[in-house]
């Protein structure tokens, strides 16, 4: 334990926390699993208020993309690797044995139980001073990974997704302001869905806003 509160940056006073949060349910006592779900909670204030702070002229829909690029199942699953966790997982002899320590799914739980149990037992900071340390080349690179949110819902609609492969439609619905500040609210349409309405400074701004909002409420951005 000691060799991991290094790795976590943090020496728990109640070490049964981290316990806790290393518990899978297949050990068959208490797991982790409400942990997790404040964990998801934390690291997501965490993670927006840094996007806030670096993105000040991102729509709300941008931001919102980024942040779930940031927050998904594979990205907590690569933090665990990187802090070590899985080693220290508790779980069945044979959930160990068919690869549980190296399932995606389990490690991202992990991960957030654990920042959970950071918040618990030492604060925002605690769980900051986490979140920072294993997030941060996440911050630098993923701009250079991430799709944007019109490319995203143009390869949801022609994946199959649908009944049939169909191209995402955009109208102008609105400008407003003066000509040096204008304002545009742009529609997108998918055939069998509602349309969603997105805003921004330019048209392609609000096109990703209205694509972002879309992806959101179809869930396909949040895994």
């Amino acid at each position: 334990m000691h060799t991991l509160e290094k790795a976590l940056l943090h020496k728990f006073a109640d070490p049964s926390l981290l316990a806790l949060a290393l518990s899978h349910a297949s050990a068959g006592a208490e797991s982790n699993e409400r942990l997790e779900f404040l964990g998801d909670r934390v690291l997501g204030l965490i993670v927006a208020e840094r996007l806030y702070g670096e993105f000040p002229s991102e729509s709300e829909g941008g931001l919102a993309v980024r942040l779930n690029a940031l927050v998904k199942r594979d990205a907590c699953a690569k933090v665990a690797e990187a802090a070590g966790l899985a080693p220290h997982l508790i779980m069945a002899a044979g959930e160990s044995a068919s690869g549980g320590r190296t399932k995606t799914a389990i490690l991202s739980g992990a991960c957030e139980a654990v920042i959970a149990a950071l918040y618990l037992d030492g604060g925002m900071k605690a769980a900051r001073n986490f979140v920072m340390q294993y997030w941060d080349s996440a911050f630098a690179t993923f701009s250079h990974e991430l799709r944007d949110a019109k490319t995203a819902l143009q390869e949801w609609a022609q994946s199959g997704a649908l009944k049939e492969k169909v191209q995402p439609a955009y109208a102008v619905k609105e400008r407003s302001g003066p000509d040096h500040a204008p304002q545009f609210a742009i529609e997108v349409r998918v055939p069998g869905h509602d349309p969603q309405l997105g805003e921004g400074s330019t048209k392609r701004e609000a096109e990703q806003d209205a694509a972002a909002r879309l992806l959101q409420r179809l869930g396909v951005w949040k895994e």
